[in-house]
């Protein structure tokens, strides 16, 4: 038998990595789907259970709560245990927790099997984007690949209102939990193309397992909290000093021992630690503009639920064709030249939406505006993703790979927090309870209070908007003070396999000061 040519072993590596991006694609899609899917569906879930007003948001805080908490610990069993077995391990919990979620016949079931998906999540979600570092080489493959990563964190969201409406619509509110299983089996069928990944000899933390999921469970509970009854509230304070208590015992426990669940090291360089700090602002802008510009359309221009998610649409596309131009973009151009300018667009685009009224057209106005403010977020997620998760050791992609997602998720659950405070606080000085006024007004075809409490709305949703567009201001000052590596993301060179997590070496070049690890000049 003769052996295969270098062209048929390069066209099978290319058909693999295919197959590999498509199945990651494909889990993230499923994962971020689930953030928003069941929005839609909670009217009809609170008639059909008879869910309480203040059970109902934990129908989606539990799903966010524990997949934020448990990202970090995800991210180091996969760094020890082997990344597909943990992601396989991840998908398999996330399918049977749907399971159980749409055959749930009261509210604590539904709850505990939206808590048991963000636990699938949590390990999977970490282990799909280390597994993107660690098979795709450095240049056009992995920034073509970490472009669709992105991608698909966008059309989870507008999916999620998609198929909610659709499915609630015509079939049943369990349905959106049901869709999840042959997406599900389908993806961990395919996890066979995926390379292993991780196996490491180390150990698992656990004094830091503890400590680090309790000081994350804490803080998502305590910024979901505020959004809800305040940042003021005695039991928003607790759970935010209980937050700052574990994280500093969590600290210091990580500067102590051995083999830490979060190695300090990652931080060490400002590039990596301001794109952490900058993806936690991008998942702020993209969940809290996604969500206000939702409840927009809804109360202000009286959208359907199914309307609003087509409305949607140009926000997947902006994500879309950003992530694929910015993907490009990094072969050439430093990070932050790609990334500053992308989220000071997002931020005009916010400001524009902060003009809008009760008049505002879809077309003229909604819709471009919507569009730039998607496009400048798909164009700095890309780079600052890539400078997060570049040249890291691959014992560690796991862990990196973690703060990307739990970055994105606090910066999600911090986003929704603020901005829906801000915008209730300023309709409600228009209008006190305006939103209660909009839907009696609506139940006794009242037009009158239908328009006053649209327009107290519409003053709150535009405070949320200008609020927003200030946060990705102060994103691309960040990112301009913070990412300074003067490196791109072409090709690497085989020989520079060395990881920033070590310390730096003395440059032997005259004239610089040193290199890190990366290769990234300072």
């Amino acid at each position: 038998m003769s052996a295969a040519s270098p062209d048929q072993s390069q066209a099978s590596a290319g058909r693999r990595l295919g197959l590999s991006l498509l199945v990651i694609a494909t889990a993230q899609l499923m994962l971020v789907l689930d953030d928003s899917i069941a929005n839609i569906a909670l009217p009809s879930i609170q008639a059909d259970l008879d869910v309480s007003a203040a059970s109902l948001p934990w129908v989606i805080n539990a799903y966010v709560l524990v997949f934020g908490a448990l990202l970090l610990f995800g991210g180091r069993l996969g760094d020890l245990f082997g990344r597909r077995r943990v992601l396989r391990t991840g998908l398999a919990v996330f399918v049977a927790a749907s399971l159980l979620g749409g055959l749930a016949p009261n509210t604590g079931l539904l709850i505990a099997a939206r808590a048991l998906q963000g636990l699938g999540a949590a390990l999977a979600a970490p282990n799909a984007l280390a597994l993107i570092a660690t098979t795709f080489p450095t240049g056009k493959p992995r920034n073509s690949a970490m472009a669709a990563y992105g991608a698909m964190s966008a059309v989870g969201i507008v999916a999620g209102v998609l198929l909610g409406g659709a499915l609630t619509g015509l079939l049943d509110w369990r349905w959106v939990f049901f869709i999840n299983i042959p997406i599900g089996l389908a993806v961990l069928a395919g996890t066979a193309v995926l390379a292993e990944g991780g196996r490491g000899r180390g150990r698992l933390d656990t004094p830091g397992a503890v400590t680090g999921t309790g000081a994350m469970v804490a803080l998502v509970y305590g910024i979901t909290r505020a959004g809800e009854h305040g940042w003021t509230d005695p039991f928003t304070l607790a759970a935010f000093a209980a937050a700052v208590l574990l994280l500093t015992v969590f600290l210091a426990l990580q500067a102590r021992t051995a083999e830490p669940l979060l190695p300090l090291g990652l931080f060490a360089d400002r590039n990596r630690a301001g794109s952490y700090a900058t993806i936690l602002f991008i998942g702020a802008g993209l969940m809290g503009s996604f969500y206000l510009l939702a409840l927009f359309l809804q109360q202000v221009l009286q959208f359907g639920a199914l309307e609003t998610g087509v409305a949607s649409l140009p926000f997947a596309a902006g994500i879309i064709l950003a992530s694929g131009i910015s993907s490009k973009l990094v072969e050439r151009l430093t990070p932050r030249v790609v990334a500053a300018p992308g989220l000071l667009l997002a931020a005009g685009g916010m400001l524009w939406l902060s003009t809008l009224t009760v008049d505002s057209s879809y077309v003229a106005h909604i819709m471009p505006a919507l569009f730039l403010t998607s496009f400048g977020l798909g164009l700095a997620f890309v780079p600052l993703t890539l400078t997060a998760v570049h040249r890291v050791a691959e014992d560690r992609a796991g862990v990196a790979s973690a703060l990307v997602n739990t970055a994105q998720q606090i910066g999600a659950a911090l986003g929704l927090a603020v901005l829906t405070t801000v915008s209730t606080t300023a309709a409600d000085e228009q209008r006190p309870g305006a939103a209660q006024v909009l839907q009696q007004g609506l139940a006794v075809d009242d037009p009158g209070a239908v328009a006053r409490a649209g327009e107290a709305l519409a003053q709150g949703y535009t405070t949320g908007f200008l609020t927003g567009a200030g946060l990705l201001l102060a994103a691309a000052i960040l990112v301009a003070a913070t990412v300074a590596t003067r490196g791109t993301q072409r090709a690497a060179d085989p020989a520079d396999v060395a990881d920033e997590t070590r310390p730096r070496r003395r440059s032997r070049l005259a004239g610089e000061q040193f290199t890190t690890a990366s290769g990234n000049r300072r």
